[in-house]
């Protein structure tokens, strides 16, 4: 899976388009210093969106973004 494009939406969200869902816009929030997944706008001409794509995408924005540390070392995974 590749990030296609982003783009920083109202709120301090960000907009993603991956190329694995192309039809689907994916919308991220920022918490603590990185990013996760927070919501979907799935199109039925995608496949279904699995919760290990969902983490997938996350890595790839924080990565794009530079805070793919942060995101890796968070405190959930400890």
């Amino acid at each position: 899976m590749k990030l296609t494009r982003w783009s920083y939406s109202r709120r301090f969200n960000i907009k993603a388009s991956f190329d694995s869902f192309p039809h689907s816009t994916v919308l991220f929030r920022k918490i603590k210093g990185y990013y996760f997944v927070y919501n979907v706008y799935w199109s039925p001409d995608d496949p279904v969106v699995t919760r290990r794509e969902l983490i997938e995408m996350e890595l790839l924005l924080n990565r794009e973004l530079g805070s793919e540390e942060e995101y890796i070392n968070r405190r959930s995974l400890k």
